[in-house]
Parts: C-alpha cells; structure tokens; sequence
C-alpha cells in the first residue's frame, strides 16, 4: 500500500512540477510543444503495452473493448461539456480560444480534464503494482511526461490573465491529490476485482487517452514545435517501450 501511494504520489507530482516550472521561466509554444509530442509517443506506448494489451490479457478482449469504448465515450461526453460551457481549451497547454469565460470555469475545465484521464490511468497503475509486485515503468514514465506540459501551459495561461500563483499552485495540487489516491484505491480494489473488472478499467483508460490524445495533445504538440513534433513522439515511444522491457 505504502508503495502504491508512493509511485502514485510521484506520478502526479508532475502537475504541481509543472506550475511550478511555468513560473521559472518563460516556455515558447514550440518547447511546450516538443514535451508534449515525446509525451504522446509515451502514452501511445502505455496504451498499446501497459493497458490494451494487460486488459486482453488478464480478462479477455471483449471486456477490454467494452471499457475501451466507455472510456472513449466518457471522455468525448464530458469534454463537450467543457466546451458547451464556454472554458474550452486546448488540453495540454494551448490557449483557451473562448471569450468571456470566469476563472472559476477555466479552473474547472482544466480540474475536470485532468480527472478524466489521469484518474484511470492512476487506477490501473495501482492495480499493476498489486498485480505484478512492480509498478510498470512506461506507464508510470508517460503519466509523469505527459502531465508536465499540460501544467505548464495552462499555468502560464492561467498567471497571464491574472489569476494568483497560490490559486494555481492549490488548484494544481489538488488534482495531484485525488490523482494520487487513485493509485491506493486502484491497489485496494485490486484484490476484489476480478480478470474481467481490471480489462474493463484498463480498456477504460485506454480508450480515454486514445480520444484526448487525436482530438488535443497531437495537434497541440503539431501546432507547437511543427514537423518536429513527429520525431519527438517517436523518441517517447521508443523510450518508454525500451523502459517498459526492464519492468
């Protein structure tokens, strides 16, 4: 238990490491950019090795696509939500490109959308250490990675239109919190939950992270560092597959 919350804990530190280097220095678009492109190709690697393939694996393809498609539709469903209200964003780092829209709704929109996928993604880490005695090193590398752009930008985002250093850091780190008490409950459920309830949550966070990833992170981490986002996504890719050889 007291591993789970500390990989856990280290997993979603990443958020409050990622305000907290928003306002060290100055970050181009392009830099965001090229760390959200080898964040991708992390997370790719995570959902095709750490998720899609464990989920087949312990409880059948059928389980995993029936997650996989409730993921996918969760995230698509409550992401629309965010935009029909108005605090709509680019996921990890862009601009928002609504007008008019309160600090109260832009706080919410970035709280929710990191629940929608770091939530699961934590629960199926804490289920992996229970599973295998060892946490799984590409997902826990492509959680880390890829949450680090999303602070990054929206907390520079957020800072430039006035809001307080404090309100993000407290916002941040709440969202690091709860993300990281997923990684205990997914390790306590773990027991409990049969092959089948852990391919459904695996295909879950698969199918999150495969809607978030084609309808924000990959043009983001595109419309940021350019061509050369395709060569960093590779580099994520390649490092978190040969990382998760060695777990």
């Amino acid at each position: 238990m007291l591993g789970a919350l500390a990989w856990g804990s280290l997993a979603a530190a990443s958020l409050v490491l990622g305000a907290l280097l928003a306002f060290a220095r100055p970050w181009s678009d392009r830099q965001v950019g090229l760390v959200l492109a080898f964040g991708a190709g992390a997370l790719i690697s995570a959902v095709s090795l750490e998720l899609a393939q464990e989920g087949v694996d312990v409880g059948g393809i059928g389980w995993t696509a029936a997650g996989l498609g409730a993921g996918a539709v969760t995230y698509f469903v409550l992401d629309g939500l965010i935009e029909r209200r108005g605090a709509r964003r680019p996921r990890h780092g862009g601009r928002r490109t609504a007008e008019g829209s309160t600090e109260n709704d832009a706080g919410s929109a970035l709280a929710l959308g990191a629940f929608l996928d770091g939530v699961p993604e934590q629960l199926v880490l804490g289920i992996g250490i229970a599973a295998q005695g060892s946490v799984g090193i590409s997902l826990l590398v492509a959680i880390f990675v890829s949450n680090l752009p999303e602070a990054i930008g929206s907390a520079r985002d957020m800072h430039a239109s006035g809001t307080s250093r404090e309100r993000i850091l407290l916002l941040w780190g709440t969202v690091a919190v709860v993300c990281a008490a997923a990684t205990v409950a997914g390790y306590a459920l773990s027991e409990a939950a049969t092959g089948e309830a852990q391919a459904c949550i695996d295909g879950f966070a698969a199918g999150a992270l495969l809607v978030m990833l084609i309808d924000s992170m990959i043009p983001e981490a595109r419309r940021g560092a350019g061509r050369v986002a395709g060569l960093a996504a590779t580099l994520g890719f390649a490092v978190a597959v040969a990382l998760s050889s060695l777990s």
